[in-house]
């Protein structure tokens, strides 16, 4: 088997975690961290090993995959130079900064026979795949997602922030075009918003629910099911979830059988696999894009509603 040749661009909060696992996946050597300060690079690279670099041609000629994890305004930059030169990409979420971004990168990988993946990462926690195989026609769904603050990510809201992890499994459990819209959103600590909540409507009849939070006290990704004689409850962070079915005239409980383990592990693993073999990934870029699409179609509604804005101060939310 190929050993594959694995870089990070950007080891920060998220990024470190693309170098610890690269340096521990089979059939994989992690041999490049990329950062524009170098102390950063080369204090990554002393820690889970590589070269560090600060230039990014430099960076490219070492590798055969690369995680970007730099701020979101960087990853059209970033990932359209790697993709020219050929590099299959994990590019963290969201994609890009605009639908425009996301598309051009999606279409660039495309044209230099490149894999690009990006990392919604719940696509890969074991249990939602353990879940999805109760799936038959969602007609409700309620998800939650609370996290206590988190001083990074201050470029963009809650909404492409948090949210947009749900956004991507509701698109891709839901299958129908979305056909309006309802959200609220309030910033507390931030300039954007850091409390979102949206009801969407499908055009199959379907209706979601989504509340996102940066600023609780407790940590919760929860996701409720309802479906003909059937609900499904997951919870994303213990790995953990029930069906209660209509058996018979009554309600019988079951436990959602999970195997668990580390999602960012899986995600790599399953990235890593796709850049060997040519095979699609599970979460593509333009998957991602749709997500993006949906998520700031969001953050507009929210802005335009904002009293700041109407009082004529900026709120500086994104565009």
């Amino acid at each position: 088997m190929k050993t594959i040749r694995a870089g990070v661009v950007g080891p920060g909060s998220i990024g470190i975690n693309h170098a610890r696992i690269y340096s521990e996946l089979e059939g994989c050597e992690l041999v490049a961290i990329y950062d524009a300060d170098r102390r950063n690079a080369q204090k990554a690279a002393a820690k889970y090993g590589g070269r560090p670099c600060t230039d990014l041609d430099e960076f490219a000629d070492l590798v055969d995959v690369a995680s970007v994890a730099t701020p979101t305004e960087f990853h059209h930059e970033v990932g359209t130079l790697l993709l020219k030169k050929g590099k299959h990409l994990l590019i963290e979420k969201p994609i890009a900064t605009n639908t425009a971004q996301a598309l051009d990168l999606a279409a660039t990988a495309a044209a230099n026979n490149c894999i690009l993946q990006v990392g919604h990462i719940e696509r890969f926690n074991p249990g939602l795949e353990a879940l999805e195989q109760q799936l038959r026609n969602p007609r409700f769904l309620e998800v939650t997602r609370l996290s206590p603050y988190p001083n990074r990510s201050m470029d963009i809201g809650v909404v492409l922030d948090v949210m947009i992890h749900d956004l991507e499994i509701l698109l891709h459990l839901v299958r129908s075009p979305v056909i309006s819209v309802d959200a609220v959103g309030i910033a507390v600590l931030s300039r954007g918003e850091d409390i979102a909540n949206v009801r969407i409507r499908f055009e199959n009849g379907c209706v979601a629910n989504l509340t996102a939070s940066r600023i609780s006290r407790d940590k919760v990704r929860k996701i409720r099911i309802f479906q003909e004689d059937t609900y499904l409850s997951l919870d994303y962070q213990r790995q953990s979830g029930y069906i209660l079915r209509l058996k018979q005239g009554s309600i019988k409980r079951e436990r959602v059988k999970v195997i668990k383990g580390e999602p960012l592990q899986r995600e790599l693993a399953a990235f890593v696999t796709c850049a060997r073999e040519g095979i699609q990934p599970r979460v593509t870029g333009r998957e991602a894009a749709a997500a993006l699409d949906l998520a700031i179609h969001i953050t507009r509604q929210i802005e335009e509603a904002d009293p700041r804005k109407q009082n004529g101060s900026n709120p500086g939310l994104p565009a």
